[in-house]
Order: structure tokens, then sequence, then C-alpha cells
């Protein structure tokens, strides 16, 4: 009697102690929830390893029946792994040979989107892939910013801002439309209500407080317009760069020459785009200089170590190293004004631009993405909003997911 109880005991399965989310093309239905899941465990205090380049950037976890449950609720595809494989894939992670790191994700980061109250969600890239991925975050804006409020926040978005006080450059195409009337008489007030006489003048304040938010170990992500206009504000700090139909009065003669370089986070070098008439901010942004027709429109995510240099490593983590391209007020980067400190992620070599930059300042982090939506092309004021439905393995969306992620994990040393 005792041999078969022990042939059945054999044929036992191993326990199954982990969930691996693969997030590979071939496999994954819901890249973007996928994210989801693993903030959702963040918050609920439990460790999640986040797996950089196996299976485009798994996320390994405890399995248990929620865990389960939750990723069928999400449509999240998931693999139950007995302790055996887990201990098998862990090892191949580890081996030298492999490009592969795992990496420690321990809180669920805090997270602040600054947008203008009554803008729809629908009009940032951010908001729509948080709110599809059921990524919790509050919304702040100026007032909020100078009260000192980011200091409750661990990452930070900019809405498609102009920290510049130029009203987005709209002037040319909308100065007679109802909505930039009202916002430009709304900016006015605002300004005023926090003691400021210009709208510029309190812009800049925000982006001072921003710059000191990411200099003592804040983690700040930006796209569009928001990137080159809060560079641009910085280096003009004390400088007037605005024409009377913005602020009332004519810009400092000669400006350009004012410009401090040294203040910016990404950009240096560039020349300022004077007139009112044309909607562009500086030779920074590549839109006008592009001739890449859309269906060969692509940029390619740079390869870095990921034992080395795990932070851009988290930061390019993909289903794959080619990205559809998608326009924007600010579109992507001339090369020659970008700081030499600053690591380029993502690159049109058609074009010879740059498309998505990461680079540290202080004890801090920030990250830049050109273009206004990754699943809409050439986005119009009034144009309808993404649905994400659609668009649920997004590579383009990935990236901004990447970057909420990143605050999560447990701090190692950049080694390069």
């Amino acid at each position: 009697m005792i041999l078969p109880v022990l042939i059945f005991l054999i044929s036992i399965p191993a326990f199954s102690s982990q969930i691996l989310i693969p997030m590979d093309a071939e496999t994954q239905k819901n890249h973007l929830k996928a994210y989801g899941i693993t903030y959702w465990l963040l918050e609920k205090k439990v460790n999640v390893q986040w797996l950089l380049n196996y299976r485009g950037g798994s996320f390994l976890m405890p399995d248990s029946e929620e865990v389960r449950k939750e990723c069928r609720i999400r449509g999240v595809s998931f693999e139950v792994l007995s302790d055996q494989k887990t201990g098998e894939i862990l090892e191949e992670i580890s081996s030298p040979s492999q490009n592969m790191e795992a990496v420690l994700l321990e809180k669920a980061p805090r997270i602040a989107v600054y947008s203008p109250e009554g803008n729809k969600p629908w009009d940032d890239a951010v908001t729509m892939v948080l709110t599809y991925a059921e990524i919790p975050y509050e919304t702040i804006y100026d007032e909020e910013v100078l009260n000192d409020a980011l200091l409750l926040f661990d990452w930070l978005h900019l809405h498609h801002e102009d920290f510049t006080g130029q009203y987005g450059k709209f002037y040319r195409a909308y100065r007679t439309a109802p909505w930039y009337i009202e916002d430009k008489k709304e900016a006015e007030a605002l300004a005023a209500r926090v003691g400021y006489d210009k709208v510029s003048e309190e812009k800049l304040a925000v982006a001072l407080k921003i710059r000191d938010y990411v200099v003592g170990g804040g983690f700040m992500f930006a796209m569009c317009s928001a990137t080159d206009s809060f560079d641009i504000a910085l280096a003009a700090e004390g400088v007037d760069i605005a024409e009377p139909m913005f602020d009332g009065d004519p810009s400092d003669p000669d400006y350009q020459k004012s410009i401090d370089y040294s203040k910016s986070f990404a950009f240096t070098d560039f020349v300022l785009e004077r007139d009112p008439m044309v909607y562009e901010f500086s030779s920074i942004d590549m839109t006008n200089k592009r001739k890449v027709p859309m269906d060969v429109d692509y940029f390619t995510l740079m390869e870095f170590s990921a034992k080395w240099d795990p932070i851009p490593t988290m930061l390019t983590q993909n289903h794959t190293m080619l990205v559809k391209g998608f326009m924007g007020q600010t579109t992507a980067y001339d090369p020659a004004t970008i700081k030499p400190t600053v690591l380029v992620l993502g690159e049109n070599k058609i074009n010879g631009e740059a498309r998505y930059l990461h680079g540290i300042k202080g004890s801090g982090f920030f990250t830049f993405y050109g273009g206004h939506d990754p699943e809409d092309y050439q986005h119009m004021v009034g144009d309808p909003k993404t649905e994400l439905e659609l668009h649920p393995t997004s590579p383009g969306y990935r990236l901004i997911l990447n970057n909420v992620l990143f605050p999560a994990a447990k701090k190692q040393k950049q080694k390069t």
C-alpha cells in the first residue's frame, strides 16, 4: 500500500506561487491595463518585480485568487508559474550573458496631473491612459503648485501647457475664438488672484516651483508644448519675451542675447520665435521641419544595458522597438538643441530628430515626450477623443505608463 501513495504524492504538481503578466506582442491582450494591475497591487503594499527586457518587460507578482480574478475582470493576460519555473526565469534574467534585469517595485507613486480646472480629460494623453489603466491621480494647477502642494506627490505630469505666457501661440488662428478669449481672461484673473501683474510672470513662478520640486527629488513627465515652453520659461527668467498682444507691453529689445541656457533642463542654444503670428516657440521643435509621410513616420527606441542602466531601460520597455510617430504643437526635438547630459531614449533617424528624452536634475528626474496623442496622428483643436478601448496594446501609450511606474522602483544608482 505504500508504493501507490508515494506515486500519488510525486505526481502532485509544485505549488504555483507566482503570476507572470507577460508584456510581449504575441501573448498580452491588454498591455495598458497590465500597468493598472501592477499599480493596484502596489497600492495594497504587495511588491512586484519588473522583468526588464524579458518578454517585453513583464511583471512578476505573488499568486492569489484575488490577482487572477482582477486580471480576468480587466482583460489582462497572465500565466501561473510554479516555484521551479519562477526560479528558472529569474536565473535566466540574472545571467551576465542576458541583457535583462529584475527590478523590485515597492510603492504606488502618488500622481499629480498639472491641468487647468474644467479641462476635459481627453485633451491630454496622460489623463486618458491613467483613466483607462485605472490608475488614480489628482489634478492640480497654479494655485496648488504655488502653495507647495507638489510636496505631496512623487510624480508630476505637465499638461500641454505654455509656461511662457503666450497662450500657446494660438494668436493667429484663434484670437477671435470665444474659447481663446475666455481662456486668456481666466489666465489673467488667476495671475492677479495670486499676486502677479502678468500671466508670463505667474507662469514663470509656477515653472520655478516645478524646477525646485524636481531638484528636490521629484519625477516630472511632460509632453508636447509643456516640454519646450517649460525650458524656455526657465532660460528666459527676468527677460520679457512676450509681445504686446500677450502681456500689454513690448518685449525686451534683442531679448535673444539675454537667454540663459544654463537654467533650462534639456535644451540649449535654441532661437526663440519672435513673430506672434507663427505657431511655434523656438528652434527646438521639429514640427515645421519634418518631411516624413504619415505611413512611414516611426521612431526607434534606444537599447540600454538593463543591468548597468536600469533607469533608461525601464523607460523604454515595450513589445516593439519601433513606435508610430504622432504630431503635436511640439512634435520632436532638434538634436542640435539638446544638452549633452540628456539621454535620447527614442529617435527618428530618417528625419534627424529626437522624440523621447530623459535627464537628471539635482536629486530628481525628468522625461520629455514629443507629440500630443500617440494614437491620434495629427490632433486638431476640437477633434474627438481617442478611444483607448481600440488601442489596448499601444506602444506609444506604454511609454507614458513606464514613466508612471518608474518612481515605484527600488532606487538603484545608474552606472553610466
